[in-house]
């Protein structure tokens, strides 16, 4: 998932995680590392959240703190992982998504270890499943999202397929992130190449163009600038954004009292699903700690933790998710998904032919 959405809608909730924190109990000046440390060193992207309650109950259960060290974005934070391989500088890396997977197994970055409660994770998660070198913690999709109230002023059905987006009645509507500079932007793409082929997806977005296709660096300048369906930030003329399945569930979380639905819809047949890992760092100084932080992290107490924190879905299938969820979010039931091997071996290659087609 991209960090800059939940590190939006979790800075206006719990507060911006900021600079190396600290989490549960406050730090011990004598657990800074080694073998016998009592800190666990959790290495993220910006926008690793979670409740001060939950993570309190980890130490009551274990022992072990948490030491949250975020790394920026979730590139940025797998670059700085494979730079400092050789000296890692936490125990367990969170934030690899199935976009980088590869990257990161090439690079030999963990060390396997099977996480209790995987048997509760489904299988279509578990990409990983012969080695366990990395365990999937949660998974999101990005999808078009559209502008309710646009639609139905219009009296405009809005579309439900990447086809529907190349249809003349959506002419001008659509703005999207750039592949080369976005995360949904990428995965955006990658879901065009996941549904129309090696052969395809450069034909699809020749189409996309035609139909009048805005492409800018980032989500937020999508979603808060160009969009018309936000809640916050300046309205746009776009009636049709690139975001996430969660996004309408953000939209109302503040909303008093909150609508029967929420004012943004998702179009189901354009979404390409993220997942997102956790490992033990190979040489990590605290490998006790580090395994029990996995084991933490599927269980239901932190699982279900997750969607009002990091507006994802938990990994876990018998985890229980909110009603703000339930009510005013979407089940995708066929997300979009290529073999990270796939992606690896081509992502560079499509992104420079994408930015020659459309930019």
């Amino acid at each position: 998932m991209n960090s800059r959405l939940r590190h939006a809608v979790t800075a206006a909730l719990f507060g911006s995680l900021g600079l190396t924190t600290l989490v549960a109990c406050g730090e011990d000046s004598g657990s800074s590392g080694g073998s016998g440390s009592k800190t666990v060193k959790l290495v993220s992207h910006d926008s690793f959240a979670a409740s001060k309650a939950v993570l309190k109950d980890f130490t009551r259960q274990t022992g072990y703190k948490v030491q949250v060290l975020p790394g920026g974005d979730a590139g940025a934070a797998v670059n700085q992982a494979i730079l400092s391989k050789s000296h890692p500088q936490g125990d367990v890396f969170f934030g690899v998504d199935n976009t980088l997977l590869s990257r990161a197994l090439d690079n030999d970055l963990f060390t396997p270890y099977q996480a209790k409660g995987l048997d509760k994770v489904p299988a279509a998660l578990q990409l990983d499943a012969a080695e366990h070198r990395v365990t999937p913690v949660d998974f999101g999709d990005i999808c078009v999202n559209y502008d309710r109230k646009y639609f139905a002023d219009k009296k405009l059905a809005p579309p439900k397929t990447l086809d529907d987006l190349t249809k003349p009645a959506y002419k001008n509507l659509l703005v999207t992130e750039n592949a080369a500079t976005s995360s949904p932007g990428l995965a955006f793409l990658l879901g065009t190449a996941a549904r129309y082929g090696d052969d395809g997806w450069q034909g699809y977005w020749k189409k996309l163009r035609a139909n009048g296709v805005e492409v800018v660096d980032g989500w937020e300048q999508a979603y808060y600038d160009r969009f018309s369906g936000s809640a916050g930030g300046a309205k746009g003329d776009r009636p049709l954004v690139v975001s996430y399945a969660s996004s309408p569930p953000a939209e109302v979380v503040d909303a008093k009292p909150r609508p029967a639905q929420a004012p943004t819809g998702v179009a189901t047949g354009t979404c390409f699903r993220q997942v997102e890992f956790a490992g033990l760092l190979k040489g990590a100084s605290n490998t006790k700690g580090g395994k029990a932080l996995l084991d933490f992290l599927l269980t239901k107490r932190f699982q279900e933790d997750v969607p009002l924190n990091m507006y994802v879905n938990p990994a876990r299938e018998d985890a229980k998710l909110p009603e703000l969820f339930t009510k005013y979010g979407v089940k995708i039931a066929d997300s979009a998904t290529l073999d990270p091997r796939k992606i690896a071996k081509n992502r560079d290659q499509w992104v420079k032919a994408w930015s020659s087609l459309v930019l």
